[in-house]
């Protein structure tokens, strides 16, 4: 039920975000919605993680079901980095802004990686799910490189 709830949520999320992302009322709600979707994106993909690492049962449609949120909301930050929003309470680097076309290759790559993940989630086969997943961590991986401050 949980799952459903939050898919109608992430699909009501997508239905606004167009209008919505290009009106943020400020730097620190662009920052703050941001933040939340890459949060509950990560959130999804430890789901995946733990299966390939072993860690919890490898169960296919749960698997499939956390997929295809993370490829809903690996769409759902960029439009958020909006002018201003690179000060205050902000873990990305100045170079999001300063080498924007990097960027959005960057949150193309990891958009591509998580279609890949939700392909391979749908065939049921955990060695092509864990395979999809390294992918993922790759493109997830190389722009924090890049593109986010380390703690």
């Amino acid at each position: 039920m949980r799952l459903c709830s939050l898919a109608a949520l992430v699909a009501a999320a997508l239905l606004c975000c167009g209008p919505a992302a290009a009106q943020f009322k400020n730097a620190d709600a662009a920052i703050e919605y941001r933040q939340g979707a890459l949060t509950v994106m990560d959130n999804h993909y430890d789901r995946i993680g733990a299966m390939v690492k072993g860690k919890v049962p490898f169960d296919a449609h749960v698997a499939q079901v956390n997929a295809d949120l993370v490829v809903t909301l690996a769409r759902l930050p960029w439009s958020a980095f909006v002018e201003g929003s690179d000060k205050g309470d902000t873990n990305a680097k100045p170079e999001v802004w300063s080498q924007p076309d990097k960027f959005k290759a960057a949150a193309q790559r990891l958009q591509d990686a998580t279609v890949k993940l939700a392909e391979a989630a749908k065939t049921g086969n955990p060695d092509a799910l864990k395979t999809a997943f390294g992918a993922t961590s790759d493109a997830c991986r190389s722009c924090h490189d890049d593109f986010r401050k380390k703690h």
